[in-house]
């Protein structure tokens, strides 16, 4: 039996998209003290530590996106983004030497904000095609955040954590 297609017009790839965007937001929120905890460099810490508040923000908004849009906030697993933190676990426990984690986990980090960075672009995008431009509006501020915490991160990892970590013989 062939099961019916869910997403039959853009309206409902939206939607799709921000219950995916909503639990992968949820999930950023669970790996962000691990990440933070794992940590060496005090300013990597920090920027763990307020990306995760940051991210609690983000939650709020799409609620009330949700809201605003009249639907329920619901989530649907992100398996991309799961993908994303198992990696970025392993990561963790590979790198033995506090320098070279560090580094390493600005590189898992980065993934992550790579990943909400193109889903939000994309319900941003959907959103002013749909006529939703409040949504899309209030979706854009959570875009521009993330495109400022991958900036922080590459001047973290280019200023100090990645010269550290090469500066380390095995």
């Amino acid at each position: 039996m062939v099961s019916k297609a869910k997403v039959r017009s853009l309206e409902d790839a939206f939607f799709e998209e921000l219950k995916d965007i909503y639990n992968a937001e949820k999930q950023i929120l669970r790996s962000l003290p691990k990440l933070s905890k794992k940590a060496s460099h005090e300013e990597l810490k920090q920027a763990f530590d307020q990306h995760r508040q940051q991210t609690e923000q983000h939650v709020n908004r799409l609620e009330k996106a949700f809201e605003m849009l009249g639907r329920p906030a619901r989530s649907k697993r992100c398996e991309g983004m799961e993908g994303i933190i198992e990696e970025g676990q392993e990561v963790m426990q590979e790198a033995a030497e506090p320098h070279i984690r560090d580094a390493s986990l600005i590189g898992a980090a980065q993934k992550m904000e790579h990943y909400e960075i193109a889903a939000y672009g994309t319900v941003c995008s959907w959103a002013q095609a749909l006529g939703h431009q409040e949504t899309a509006d209030l979706l854009h501020q959570t875009l521009i955040e993330e495109k400022e915490t991958d900036a922080k991160l590459t001047e973290l990892a280019k200023q100090m954590v990645n010269r550290e970590a090469a500066a380390v013989h095995a």
